[in-house]
C-alpha cells in the first residue's frame, strides 16, 4: 500500500448519473468532502468529457473508467487525447498489447493507466463462459502481471485478490478496488464485493463507491462514514 496518499483521495466517488447536471449537482452537495471523481461510460456520452475537464480545473482529480480495448494503434491515439484531458487516472483492458500501447499513448503525461483485471461483477460461471481455464484469482494476477510489464502504473481489482497482488507486486502497483459495500448494504450486480475496510486491510490503495452514495438522503454522511473507516484501516 502506498502510505504517501494523502486521505481524502482513498474515497473516489463514482458518479454513475444520467448526466452532467446531475453530477454537477452531486459534486457541489459534497464540496470539499470529496476530492477525487470517477467518470464511467454512461456519463462520459452525456457531458462527461467537459465535466472531466471542469473538475480537473477545479483543482479534482478525475478518473476516466473508458476501459480501452481496440487495435493497439487506436488505443495509442485515444490514450495520447485522454491525456490531455489533465485528468488523473485511465482504465484499460488488461490484455498486454493493449497496456503497452496504452503507455506508449500516454506518453510523459502525468496520467496514470490502470489495467483492467476481471470485473467485480464476474464471478467463476463467468470465467467459464469465457472459455478461461483460469479461476478468477488466477487471471488477475496474470493481468496484474502483464500491468508491470508493460510500465502500468496500477490495477483494477476487487478487495477479494488486493492481498495477493500486493504480495506479488508490492509497492510497484497501484491497487483500486471498485465493488465496495458496506456491511449490511445489498450487493447489487457485484459478485465479489467487499466492506471499505476489509479492502483497505488487504492493500487496496484507491476505493471507488457509487450507488451506496448516489442513493443516500445525506451523501456526506456517507462518505464520512466511509472515511472514518478507511482511517480505522490505515491505523
Amino acid at each position: 500500500m502506498n502510505a504517501a496518499i494523502p486521505l481524502q483521495d482513498r474515497l473516489i466517488v463514482a458518479l454513475d448519473l444520467p448526466n452532467a447536471e446531475a453530477a454537477r449537482a452531486l459534486v457541489g452537495r459534497l464540496g470539499g468532502a470529496v476530492g477525487f471523481y470517477k467518470i464511467g461510460l454512461q456519463l462520459q456520452y452525456a457531458g462527461g468529457i467537459d465535466l472531466a475537464r471542469d473538475l480537473a480545473s477545479q483543482g479534482k482529480k478525475v478518473f476516466l473508467d473508458s476501459k480501452l480495448l481496440d487495435i493497439d494503434q487506436t488505443v495509442t491515439n485515444a490514450t495520447e487525447n485522454i491525456a490531455r484531458l489533465g485528468v488523473d487516472f485511465l482504465t484499460v483492458h488488461g490484455l498486454a498489447p493493449t497496456l503497452r500501447a496504452a503507455v506508449k499513448g500516454r506518453g510523459a503525461s502525468r496520467l496514470k493507466l490502470l489495467a483492467v483485471t476481471v470485473l467485480t461483477s464476474m464471478g467463476p460461471e463467468d470465467m467459464a463462459e469465457l472459455g478461461s481455464r483460469f479461476s478468477v484469482e488466477e487471471m488477475v494476477l496474470r493481468r496484474a502481471r502483464a500491468a508491470i510489464d508493460a510500465g502500468c502504473d496500477g490495477v483494477i481489482a476487487s478487495g477479494r485478490e488486493a492481498r495477493a497482488i500486493r504480495a506479488m507486486a508490492g509497492a510497484r502497483l497501484l491497487i483500486v478496488t471498485p465493488g465496495i459495500r458496506s456491511a449490511g448494504s445489498g450487493h447489487d450486480e457485484q459478485k465479489r464485493p467487499t466492506t471499505p475496510g476489509d479492502a483497505i486491510a488487504a492493500g487496496a490503495d484507491y476505493l471507488v463507491v457509487g450507488r451506496e452514495i448516489l442513493r443516500a438522503d445525506s451523501p456526506g454522511a456517507v462518505v464520512e462514514k466511509i472515511m472514518r473507516e478507511i482511517e480505522t484501516a490505515l491505523s
